[in-house]
């Protein structure tokens, strides 16, 4: 979910990340977490989605935020940020991810099985 404040709409947050905010808590299929606050008509995302295992970053240039999605079972990256890789580009050379540090990087990742 990619919004320009922290304070969203519930129905737009529950469309874009498919968390249902019920009384009991957020609910994804069979799974309920208990939230510290009850939702109303709108949320915080910047306290709502650290409970939710969800990433959040912020493009302070444009302006947005950026909710990840939710990892369940303890799955879920510490940070928004990637950890380095050390790869072969398409010459040979070995590629550094951490050489882009501090810099918008967009990973594309494919696999023939």
């Amino acid at each position: 979910m990619i919004s320009s404040s922290l304070t969203v709409d519930r129905s737009e947050f529950e469309a874009a990340t498919g968390w249902q905010l019920k009384p009991e808590g957020a609910c994804k299929g069979e799974v309920c977490i208990p939230l510290a606050e009850p939702a109303g008509d709108t949320v915080q995302i910047d306290t709502l989605a650290p409970q939710l295992g969800m990433g959040l970053a912020h493009d302070e240039a444009a302006g947005l935020w950026a909710v990840g999605p939710a990892a369940l079972g303890g799955r879920a990256l510490a940070t928004t940020a990637a950890p380095n890789l050390t790869l072969p580009d398409l010459d040979g050379n070995m590629f550094q991810l951490d050489s882009l540090r501090g810099k918008k990087v967009l990973l594309i990742a494919w696999s023939p099985y």
